[in-house]
C-alpha cells in the first residue's frame, strides 16, 4: 500500500484496522467499525489493512495478533489495543483523541 504513509499524515485521525480474512473477531468488527464510521463522518477515517496482504506495513507496526487497531494523527500513533471490541468500548476508547 504505497500510500498508507501519507493517510497517516492526515489532520483527520486515522483508524488503521489489521485484520485477516480467516479471523473470525475480524469479521465481528467490520460492522462495528461500518457504524463508527456512520456517527462520525468526516470526523475519521477509516483504513483496513490486510496483514496476509500487506506484510510490510503490518511487520513495521509489529502487528503479532488480529485484529490489532492503531489509531494515527498527523503521522504520530496516539493509541493502539488488539482485539473486538463492542461499538460504545471502542468508541470511548478512540474519541479522547479526537
Amino acid at each position: 500500500m504505497s500510500n498508507f504513509n501519507q493517510i497517516i499524515q492526515s489532520n483527520t485521525p486515522t483508524l488503521v484496522d489489521f485484520y485477516a480474512t480467516w479471523c473470525g473477531p475480524c469479521k465481528t468488527m467490520h460492522p462495528i467499525l461500518d457504524k463508527l464510521k456512520e456517527r462520525y463522518g468526516e470526523k475519521i477515517r477509516i483504513l483496513k489493512i490486510d496483514v496476509d496482504k500487506n506484510k510490510a506495513i503490518a511487520a513495521q507496526y509489529r502487528v503479532q495478533g488480529v485484529p490489532t487497531f492503531i489509531l494515527f494523527k498527523s503521522g504520530e500513533k496516539i493509541w493502539r489495543e488488539s482485539g473486538a471490541f463492542p461499538l460504545s468500548v471502542l468508541e470511548g476508547k478512540i474519541k479522547p483523541h479526537f
